[in-house]
């Protein structure tokens, strides 16, 4: 009896030890496949950034060459753009890890590829000493000139290709020099003004009057109103109990289309707008615009926050309509926003990395732009696109206007709890060999017709070589 007891604990030992082994093995996979792309770009994995720095990194290259990131004969890193592309190239320290570009495509600049990475160990018997370029679709000189532009004032710009989705430039300011960061790191760790965060894809601001356009289109499909339709602008929205939503310094715009009312900028109109439509129908078009998804690869961002549609009153559905409530967005998905309408309705997913090229000159990698969303049907979309293009002809944009181009826009002078107003300006431009869209935030600034629609001016004249 006392045998077979044993022989059956033998057993049931043996049993769990199986079962545990099996349960790490199972988990060694996970970690091997479901997770290592997730671990192998995280800034806090060190293992890859040891192992590169016994390898001559590739340079990291602009849409026309230009170096953004290049290595040394002595094997440091260098950045000769230094803050102007920090938010680009991010940095990358065997102590820090790796954001930006350079975390991105650390494995490519590393002479490494995805496949290559899994193998482990064994990778490093078999890594060459000279990493791959890694050429962006940025424009050094577009990037220059949007982050002079923005000057010293906090705040974000980023420039897309409409029609492709390729990001000409991205600033972030105040900025870092990536050369410096690990010697800086505690201090610029510290910092009450974040130099490190991306604000074009981390910061989160209430959108205000830019949000109008998504409205428009929102109330438009859902049959709130027409093209026809007049509203009475008295200056205040009544929201009952003694609450109101007042147009900006006092404006009455008197009887007016939803076309001037977007050139104008009517709280009351947008307003009553967002009312009519109601929780579930807001919902719905933040949904169809992509407000509910991230983004990742290269351009791996915060999804922006949205408020719970379904508990919202009548006052918060109201301020929704003029971008304020609990809503807030990132610059990155504002730029989305204005290129859908510059590009027919539909909303390509941004991308950076055009190609990566062996040293000896093979392109191992080629971006090919893909579709993100089809928002819009083209004839909606042209429509949102003309009336913005009227704020920038005669309404409160007329400081982003450039001889002899077509540009779209809107302005936006967001209300913050923290401090002063947010400058907005978000749209588009037909320049002669592409469509761009854009977004421009200036913290604490003031009015977006003043603070950052000029920004979107000097950006265009860049592209224009001018």
């Amino acid at each position: 009896m006392r045998r077979r007891n044993i022989h059956t604990w033998i057993l049931q030992t043996t049993v769990f030890l199986l079962g545990i082994f099996a349960c790490l093995m199972l988990y060694i996979v996970y970690i091997q496949v479901v997770e290592a792309n997730t671990l192998a770009v995280n800034p806090l994995n060190h293992r890859g950034t040891a192992a590169a720095a016994e390898v001559h990194r590739g340079a990291i290259l602009d849409a026309q060459g230009r170096s953004l990131a290049v290595t040394s004969a002595e094997g440091e890193r260098e950045y000769p753009y230094a803050a102007a592309a920090a938010a680009v190239t991010g940095y990358i320290g065997e102590k820090i890890g790796a954001t930006g570009i350079e975390g991105a495509a650390s494995r490519e600049l590393s002479g490494d590829s995805e496949e290559f990475s899994r193998l482990g160990p064994i990778a490093q018997l078999l890594r060459s000493s000279q990493g791959n370029d890694v050429r962006l679709t940025i424009d050094a000189k577009v990037q220059k000139a949007a982050y002079e532009a923005l000057g010293n004032r906090r705040g974000a710009v980023v420039v897309l290709d409409a029609g492709t989705g390729a990001v000409l430039a991205m600033v972030s300011r105040p900025s870092f020099d990536p050369a410096d960061v690990e010697a800086q790191w505690e201090d610029l760790r510290q910092r009450a003004d974040s130099p490190l965060l991306n604000r074009v894809l981390y910061g989160l601001y209430p959108p205000g009057s830019t949000i109008k356009p998504l409205i428009a289109d929102a109330a438009l499909t859902e049959g709130v109103t027409t093209q026809q339709e007049i509203f009475d602008c008295t200056g205040k929205l009544d929201l009952g109990n003694g609450y109101t939503i007042a147009d900006s310094h006092g404006e009455v715009h008197g009887r007016i289309n939803l076309k001037q009312a977007l050139m104008e900028s009517c709280n009351v109109t947008f307003g009553t707008l967002a009312m009519r439509l109601g929780g579930s129908k807001l919902q719905k078009a933040f949904e169809r615009f992509g407000f509910a998804k991230s983004l990742d690869g290269e351009m791996a961002s915060t999804a922006p926050h949205l408020p719970d549609f379904s508990r919202l009153g009548k006052g918060d559905t109201a301020q929704i309509g003029i971008g304020q409530s609990k809503l807030l967005v990132t610059p990155i998905s504002m730029a989305m926003l204005a290129s859908s309408f510059a590009n027919h309705g539909v909303m390509m997913r941004p991308y950076m990395i055009d190609e990566v090229v062996t040293p000896s000159g093979t392109v191992l990698r080629k971006a090919q732009p893909s579709q993100w969303l089809k928002v819009d049907t083209p004839e909606q979309a042209n429509l949102i696109d003309g009336f913005m293009e009227q704020v920038v002809e005669h309404g409160t944009g007329t400081s982003a206007a450039v001889r002899n181009i077509r540009v779209a826009g809107k302005t936006g002078t967001a209300e913050n709890a923290a401090g002063a107003d947010h400058a907005w300006f978000i749209g588009s431009a037909a320049l002669p060999n592409r469509q761009i869209a854009f977004a421009i935030i200036v913290e604490n600034s003031g009015f977006g017709g003043t603070e950052a629609a000029p920004i979107a001016r000097k950006v265009i004249l860049s592209l224009l070589d001018i």
